[in-house]
């Protein structure tokens, strides 16, 4: 069995934990809110203890565990590459796909139905809130391309690239 975890600095949104066991694979995603003064002192979101019995370490106790299926995983797949090959539409070469990935990956493991349940961003670009994305097409709760098309669009008028918003991310914490 092999297990990859990515390990984020400062007020971690999410860690992703991939264990792979014969021809099954599983994701486990551990959502975490902004930081200690989210949860008053003992409290532990549901879903802690369980994500520590499925990881067998340890978790924040602002953690809550969520396992993404094999149908999941295909979907983040294909939201990432769609992501890939809408860069060129807003202008932007095939360096920026980095940052794109790291952003978004640290935001919501590119999951559409991300959704953080203490400031109520949602999908894969974070929106906040996340009615915002009705700009870019009314199913925007449940349509990667959308949240994408948004997201694209907001890093292009804030930030005019994706290393620019991925570099904000890295020193705040939040783009």
């Amino acid at each position: 069995m092999s297990r990859i975890s990515t390990s984020l600095r400062t007020y971690p949104k999410l860690i992703l934990t991939f264990a792979a066991a014969g021809s099954s694979a599983a994701v486990t995603v551990l959502a975490l809110s902004g930081g200690p003064a989210a949860h008053p002192a003992g409290a532990v979101p549901a879903g802690a203890a369980a994500a520590q019995q499925q990881t067998g370490r340890p978790t924040d106790p602002a953690t809550r565990a969520i396992t993404l299926d094999s149908a999941a995983i295909s979907q983040v797949t294909v939201a990432q590459r769609t992501a890939q090959k809408m860069l060129a539409r807003f202008g932007w070469g095939k360096r920026q796909w980095t940052p794109l990935y790291n952003l978004w990956n640290r935001e919501s493991g590119w999951n559409k139905y991300a959704e953080n349940p203490y400031s109520g961003a949602y999908g894969i670009p974070q929106a906040l809130p996340g009615s915002k994305m009705a700009s870019a097409g009314a199913n925007w709760r449940s349509n990667a391309t959308t949240q994408i098309r948004w997201g694209l669009r907001y890093i292009k008028a804030v930030y005019g690239r994706p290393r620019v918003a991925w570099e904000h991310e890295l020193a705040y914490g939040w783009y």
